[in-house]
């Protein structure tokens, strides 16, 4: 890759826009696929693959060019000529391997590697089914063979030999070009569009004319856009809908220019069209509102939150202001405190991201694998707008890529067998998310065969994993054994297997991001696994607690109530296990002094305070010295030398208290297995 012709603004520029218009390819492609692709949805899909092509080959990204051309070529076939008989299950196939062939040279991209892969194999699948398709489709013979009897028929195709057509172009065309505020670098998303009116004009011309050599071409797209003049054989409405497909458009002029030696009559008036967005077709002339913003940008606002509000309760808080009467002080305390609140919650809400890109990428695995294992699946999407920090995001993927990939494998029945069963042929696998308090649940469900206990407790018992007799396990405890790591009831292993094998770095992913995993299934109905996650990791309402000198901080999503109970409700177990009797529920009991090595401060009963605390499905008490008070707190990750802290397994990080001290957020869930 040379130096001199790529630089970083580009190249991000590229990957952005070169995944985004995948991902949407892929979508469309998904949805249609069950059918034949409508007219609308073979135009998208060669406008996508053209942009593609035109955009890899400007970046000298020459594989990704070349079979994007072809593709390109088969849907202009198609668009254009429009066979009847077209096996559109293998098109899919060719289509969704390109889009995967893609994808992998721009992660190699993303990484600073060599995207050179040979894609000539893949192309000439291509070329072969297009071949295929006139044999099917004769009539696209005879008029591939009249287009070379009639040169004089004007074509608009525009090919990667970027040979300008040879007829004389008769229409002459000015546009002016607004890109959307925030978008960044419009002179090479400029010089984007010259790259592509090259393939089909002459007599070019645009101002600003330096556009990648000066810097301050930017400031003047901004102020006055970007304008451009040409000579075409293409149509007015060709030229509008080329421009159209310009992303971050914001606003568009194209005007057809009266030539001297035009037919047009003088005095008439040339066509003259103003491109719309979204926003503005609905209220008139209102500006574009939204911009892009790059993520480390929004980490570092969010960090600048963070310290804000440990700076607001420094303030607030401070000692030197303990038994003094402030009533100013305290007035403008409060004021400052809303308003940082205020900042505070609009960041987070800058944050969070719909889960619906993460869902719909689901749809991809399902689609594949029922081709592999002949199997009948469709997937049902529910609540895919709920939304989550993007942090969390970026870790949801892989543990739901697992679990779809192990129903899909072993969870689901063949059809045959389905109907053997008074089940219906094509199985259903939901995929839900929901909002409950500050969490959101991830529900996987499949109505397939399910898991079988006894099989999951044999397997437990010969790998010695079970802590206390067979019959005293609850259908869920059964459940979560597949949990263990190296877990498996299959007893063929194929690639896509299994739902016991890695099912521990599932959870232990999910773990990472605060969240748990849950397993339930009832044998010949289907399973369901539950996710829980926060609904984000940055701030959190959160009680503080001391234990000894020590000071802890508890997520006040898992505290029920607090008390001081009498010594009567303090027994112990035949194994020597403490529990406290609350209105006659019983609830382990967890000292927090000998857990977290404290010398004992509070070690009566009634000194100390007790915590009920709830995890899931389970629930326990802690013994703690003292209620500190409820406050909002900015979780930061433990420094990596505590790593080797006997502390550290059950601490989910750290946070900066009002008087300058720290506080060490414990893990509940860790706590309480």
């Amino acid at each position: 890759m040379s130096e001199e012709y790529i630089n970083e603004p580009m190249l991000e520029i590229f990957i952005y826009e070169t995944s985004l218009q995948l991902e949407q390819l892929e979508q469309k492609m998904l949805e249609n696929e069950d059918t034949f692709y409508k007219e609308e949805v073979i135009n998208e899909i060669f406008r996508h693959m053209h942009s593609i092509k035109s955009a890899s080959s400007m970046m000298l990204f020459n594989e990704i060019s070349k079979l994007a051309h072809s593709i390109e070529d088969l849907f202009y076939v198609i668009r254009e000529e429009k066979p009847v008989q077209i096996d559109y299950s293998m098109l899919s196939d060719l289509v969704f391997e390109g889009i995967d062939f893609i994808k992998i040279e721009i992660l190699k991209i993303k990484e600073g590697a060599d995207a050179s892969a040979d894609a000539s194999e893949l192309i000439q699948r291509i070329k072969r089914y297009l071949e295929q398709l006139k044999e099917l489709n004769p009539s696209l013979a005879r008029v591939e063979q009249a287009k070379v009897d009639s040169p004089k028929k004007q074509q608009f195709y525009i090919s990667n030999n970027k040979k300008v057509e040879k007829t004389v172009h008769q229409h002459s065309y000015q546009a002016r070009v607004f890109f959307e505020e925030g978008c960044e670098m419009e002179n090479i998303r400029a010089f984007t569009i010259i790259h592509n009116l090259k393939d089909f004009t002459t007599n070019l011309q645009y101002e600003p004319s330096d556009i990648i050599e000066s810097e301050d071409s930017v400031d003047i797209i901004r102020d006055t856009g970007f304008l451009v003049s040409f000579k075409t054989n293409r149509t007015y409405d060709e030229m509008f809908q080329f421009f159209s497909q310009t992303i971050f458009l914001r606003d568009l002029e194209l005007t057809e220019l009266v030539l001297e030696d035009s037919e047009l009559e003088l005095g008439s008036d040339p066509p003259v069209k103003k491109f719309l967005g979204q926003e503005e077709q609905k209220t008139g002339n209102v500006a574009a509102t939204i911009i892009s913003v790059q993520v480390q940008k929004l980490d570092r606002l969010l960090d600048l939150v963070g310290e804000m509000v440990i700076a607001e309760a420094m303030v607030t808080e401070n000692p030197d202001l303990m038994d003094l009467e402030l009533d100013n002080f305290q007035k403008a305390a409060r004021q400052l405190k809303k308003i940082t609140s205020e900042i505070q919650d609009m960041v987070m809400s800058i944050r969070m991201i719909s889960l619906s890109t993460t869902f719909q990428k689901m749809n991809r695995p399902v689609r594949d694998m029922c081709k592999k294992l002949n199997k009948e699946v469709k997937l049902s999407l529910i609540g895919e707008d709920t939304e989550v920090d993007k942090n969390i995001i970026e870790h949801l993927s892989d543990p739901l890529m697992h679990l779809i990939r192990n129903s899909m494998d072993h969870g689901f029945e063949s059809p045959a067998e389905r109907e053997q069963n008074n089940k219906p042929r094509t199985g259903t696998l939901t995929l839900e998310a929901k909002n409950v308090g500050s969490d959101v649940l991830i529900i996987v469900k499949d109505d397939g065969r399910g898991l079988n206990k006894s099989k999951i407790l044999q397997k437990a018992h010969s790998n010695g994993l079970l802590r206390k007799a067979e019959s005293e396990y609850t259908h869920k405890e059964i459940f979560n054994l597949i949990l263990h790591p190296g877990f498996s009831t299959k007893e063929q292993v194929t690639e896509f297997s299994g739902r016991g094998v890695g099912m521990d770095v599932v959870a232990n992913n999910v773990e990472t991001i605060g969240g748990s995993l849950q397993v339930d299934s009832t044998e010949d109905k289907g399973t369901v696994i539950t996710i829980r996650i926060p609904i984000t990791l940055a701030i959190v309402d959160a009680m503080n607690i001391r234990v000894g000198q020590s000071k802890y901080t508890i997520p006040t999503s898992y505290i029920k109530e607090s008390l001081r109970p009498k010594t009567s409700d303090l027994i112990v177990d035949p194994n020597g296990n403490e529990m406290i009797i609350v209105r006659g529920l019983f609830y382990p009991l967890i000292r927090l002094h000998e857990r977290l090595h404290h010398a004992a401060e509070r070690s009566s009963l009634l000194d100390g305070i007790v915590i009920i605390l709830e995890n899931d499905d389970k629930s326990f008490c802690i013994l703690a010295d003292e209620l500190l008070g409820q406050k909002q707190v900015v979780v930061k990750a433990l420094p990596s030398f505590f790593q080797g802290s006997h502390k550290v397994s059950v601490l989910a990080g750290c946070t900066l208290l009002g008087d300058g001290s720290i506080s060490l957020i414990l893990d509940i869930p860790k706590l309480s297995g």
